[in-house]
């Protein structure tokens, strides 16, 4: 564990399943990786070659299938997608677990009122 992944800073390092928040934070960080789970919340379960035409039309994102495959290699070692084999093709679903977590870490609370 790094000096910035230790517990003084974080609290909780580790997320359910062993993930490091700052391994989800770091995978939010890129835009493109944000646009891949935007994808997989409009249409879950989505293979790479639809993945790419996807972002490519409605994103404007035209990087190429090796570099999409990357970034859901970071998106999937930070929890938040799943892949698994279909015959020859590779399916991608989204996971909002260390989503989830990160909200119960810091609830939203909202101000309160003046009367």
């Amino acid at each position: 564990m790094s000096a910035i992944d230790g517990p003084w800073l974080t609290g909780k390092p580790l997320l359910a399943y062993g993930v490091r928040m700052s391994d989800v934070f770091k995978a939010l960080a890129e835009p493109t990786r944000r646009a891949i789970l935007d994808e997989l919340t409009d249409r879950d379960d989505q293979t790479l070659f639809e993945l790419c035409t996807r972002l490519t039309m409605k994103h404007g994102i035209s990087s190429t299938r090796q570099a999409i495959s990357q970034h859901l290699e970071v998106l999937e070692s930070a929890g938040l997608v799943h892949s698994r084999r279909e015959g020859r093709t590779k399916r991608h679903s989204l996971d909002t677990t260390p989503l989830r977590a990160i909200g119960e870490r810091w609830p939203i609370r909202r101000p309160e009122t003046e009367s």
